[in-house]
């Protein structure tokens, strides 16, 4: 079965720096040819992201909700990720995520909001009812020489954590069947 995997990054610059760390993200983290990948770079959406009703974006929605797997990405702007990026999850109502793995990615020129995407984004998240299997990743921008061995590394701790996440989930599930 192929995985459903999105990446939504808010950085107001179409085909940005980070909207590449988040699909090397993926790249490190999927085994190739297991998923199909939807990219949604709001860049090209700032007429529609805040237009209500509008058709585009329930369905940029839709797409995120009914993914196995979405990088949600933005650069830190004021400490926190964009406000492009926030219109976007204020579109869904409580829940609207609900079930859908969810990796978390701010950018930034220093390690000053290196907690950033933990504190700020990963809640955010959270109350939307995805799940956030582990602290979220922050990029610092001009080690982009790095993106390859930076990715490899946070791809291989949110490995680990889904692979303790599936064999839990096993058991859950024999939880439940035998409940039946």
């Amino acid at each position: 079965m192929t995985a459903q995997v999105s990446v939504v990054v808010g950085n107001p610059k179409p085909q940005s720096r980070t909207l590449k760390i988040a699909t090397t993200l993926i790249e490190h983290l999927l085994e190739p040819g297991s998923y199909e990948l939807e990219i949604i770079d709001l860049a090209e959406y700032q007429g529609e992201v805040l237009a209500w009703p509008s058709e585009t974006m329930a369905r940029l929605n839709a797409t995120v909700a009914q993914s196995d797997l979405v990088v949600f990405a933005s650069p830190t702007y004021k400490a926190t990720y964009t406000g492009l990026l926030k219109a976007f999850l204020d579109r869904y109502p409580a829940n609207g995520l609900s079930g859908v793995v969810t990796i978390p990615v701010l950018t930034g020129a220093d390690h000053t909001h290196s907690m950033g995407p933990t504190h700020n984004l990963a809640p955010l998240l959270t109350e939307l009812g995805a799940i956030v299997p582990g602290r979220g990743m922050y990029f610092v921008t001009s080690q982009m020489d790095r993106l390859e061995e930076i990715a490899d590394n946070a791809a291989a701790e949110y490995r680990a954590n889904l692979a303790r996440l599936a064999n839990l989930a096993t058991h859950v599930a024999q939880l439940e069947g035998a409940a039946s």
